[in-house]
């Protein structure tokens, strides 16, 4: 059946309503908007302080200094961080999104035999906590030897929440009307070619959705590698920065402050420029039959 976008929408939404809520909602997105970036606009704010500790609370800096973001480029090797973040928060999305939306594929729109365990074994990895799993991943690496390195922490991101990911992608690829592949089909396409160039384009607002929250999460993620490397060359933004805070934890203030906002900034760049496809991915949810 043909899908069409449910009508109405946040616009519809605010034109019924009257003056007052019309200026309720205004208010209630500002104080959202408000507490949501008033953790980051005070660090922001407190990097510029000579002293963070002799000027603290949300208060404007006596004079603008900037030792702070010297002393986090000079003392705590920061770029090499981020090149080893991006690095392996990069490689672990795309891999992930290639095996994920391949066998959501091959699960949406085929039948066979083991369709119905695949799926349940890979619901079943919901239940399990993730500290269960620190051992096991922490010996798997060893075994491999892979640990303290890239590879090691590229393996274990592009293996984790594929359960979810999954989900959400074979509902993309199951709303697809069943016609165009049957059309490809005709023209000659093979299984990967139809995938390749009919399917997956198709679904590219969740996939892009899916890899910028894989991103934010390996990015933001501390327990692996410190748990997994021990070398300086190796350590990721995450692990440098929580350890440089741990060498300096009563003083040095301005270039902790400064590390923590440069290690933010990255994330926030990329959902500016990729936001359009979250609109995209809640219009979709909102498709119906």
């Amino acid at each position: 059946m043909k899908k069409k976008r449910s009508k109405g929408g946040e616009g519809a939404v605010l034109s019924s309503l009257s003056g007052t809520g019309k200026v309720l909602n205004y208010i209630g997105m500002a104080v959202i908007c408000f507490i949501s970036l008033f953790p980051v606009i005070w660090v922001f704010i407190s990097s510029l302080k000579a002293d963070p500790m002799a000027e603290p609370g949300f208060t404007l800096p006596s004079q603008i200094c900037l030792d702070g973001y010297v002393g986090v480029f000079r003392d705590m090797h920061i770029m090499r961080y981020f090149f080893n973040s991006f690095k392996v928060a990069g490689l672990s999305v795309i891999f992930s999104i290639i095996i994920i939306s391949m066998s959501a594929y091959v699960v949406a729109r085929m039948d066979f035999k083991l369709k119905p365990l695949i799926s349940a074994l890979l619901m079943s990895t919901l239940f399990i906590p993730a500290t269960a799993m620190t051992f096991p991943v922490y010996n798997l690496v060893n075994k491999l030897h892979i640990n303290d390195s890239h590879a090691g922490l590229v393996l274990i991101y592009t293996c984790s929440g594929i359960a979810v990911s999954f989900m959400v992608i074979r509902n993309y690829f199951a709303t697809i009307p069943k016609e165009l592949e049957e059309a490809a089909r005709i023209d000659g396409c093979t299984y990967f070619q139809t995938f390749a160039k009919i399917m997956f384009p198709l679904v590219i607002p969740g996939v892009l959705t899916l890899a910028i929250f894989h991103l934010m999460q390996n990015w933001n993620d501390l327990l692996y590698p410190l748990m997994m490397t021990s070398s300086t060359r190796m350590r990721t933004l995450s692990a440098g920065l929580a350890l440089f805070v741990g060498e300096h934890a009563t003083t040095y203030y301005g270039p902790q402050l400064a590390g923590a906002l440069l290690s933010v900034l990255p994330l926030l760049v990329i959902y500016i420029f990729f936001q359009k496809y979250f609109i995209a991915s809640v219009a979709t949810s909102g498709m119906k039959d």
